[in-house]
């Protein structure tokens, strides 16, 4: 009886040996990168192989081939709204990102099958978006595959892809201006409106070189109600816009002193600015 427990025993210990792991740092550790378009969230997961003295364009990822765009599972994109992708409509929603690497040209595959492992899944009738891209020569190699967002506006960017000596790219863009108008249109419809209402439309109508006297009643407003070096700042931009340099310089004065006594350096300046630009 005793001869058999032990047996058993050893038995389990064997077996849960056999199962343990070492951890030890991912080849191709995972990564994710995120930014905000418009009113868009925009990321990407996915993992960072390394070079390690290989060749890899044109080597060890054939050109002409379709490629996983990183290594382990598929590059994943989510969109937390629909986005112009080099210049076409992608809906909400999680992609994954295949590319087909050439010399001179690559071929980027939005494919509506976000969770693949590699590029063994792949299949064309889940493409939802094809373009090309033409690749630029690094000057500098990257050792691990990256991917990163460069060159922002309010409501675009660049997604860039660089690996080895190559990078490529793809334009993002969201605009948001639609949703922005209709949002003003509901709150300001509402029959308690507060000051940060008016403030974000008045703002916001003046960035966009709207109906600068709509603005400036909705900056009356929120004056009125909040007396701030801030709310003083936003009638007196309006105002210096339009021309009227007179009230303009009477609220850049007393913003300036408001702002003086709060210690903010920006809006110092800012309400400078005002006074310099009416002069």
């Amino acid at each position: 009886m005793k001869k058999t427990v032990l047996t058993f025993a050893l038995a389990l210990c064997l077996g849960s040996l056999s199962y343990a792991q070492i951890q030890t740092p991912q080849a191709s550790p995972a990564a994710s990168v995120g930014q905000s378009v418009g009113l868009a969230k925009v990321s990407v997961t996915y993992s960072r192989p390394a070079l390690k003295g290989r060749k890899m364009f044109g080597d060890q990822i054939p050109y002409g081939k379709v490629w996983r765009t990183g290594a382990n599972m598929a590059t994943k994109l989510t969109l937390s709204e629909e986005v112009l992708i080099s210049g076409q409509k992608v809906p909400a929603g999680s992609y994954a990102i295949f590319t087909i690497p050439n010399a001179s040209e690559w071929t980027v595959i939005l494919s509506k099958n976000a969770n693949t492992f590699g590029s063994f899944e792949y299949k064309p009738s889940d493409d939802l978006l094809r373009f090309t891209v033409k690749p630029v020569k690094l000057k500098t190699p990257s050792e691990y595959f990256t991917v990163e967002f460069t060159d922002f506006t309010p409501t675009r960017t660049n997604l860039v892809m660089r690996w080895e000596n190559v990078e490529v790219s793809f334009p993002i863009e969201h605009n948001p201006d639609e949703k922005i108008m209709a949002q003003i249109k509901e709150e300001l419809a509402k029959p308690d409106v507060k000051p940060g209402t008016y403030f974000a439309a008045a703002d916001y109508y003046y960035e966009t070189n709207r109906d600068l006297k709509q603005a400036m009643a909705w900056a009356n407003k929120v004056v009125d109600n909040d007396k701030k070096y801030w709310t003083y700042y936003l009638r007196g931009k309006i105002a210096a816009k339009m021309g009227d340099c007179q009230t303009a310089k009477a609220d850049a004065t007393t913003g300036l002193e408001l702002a003086k006594q709060a210690g903010d350096d920006a809006y110092i300046k800012n309400h400078q600015k005002l006074l310099a630009q009416c002069k």
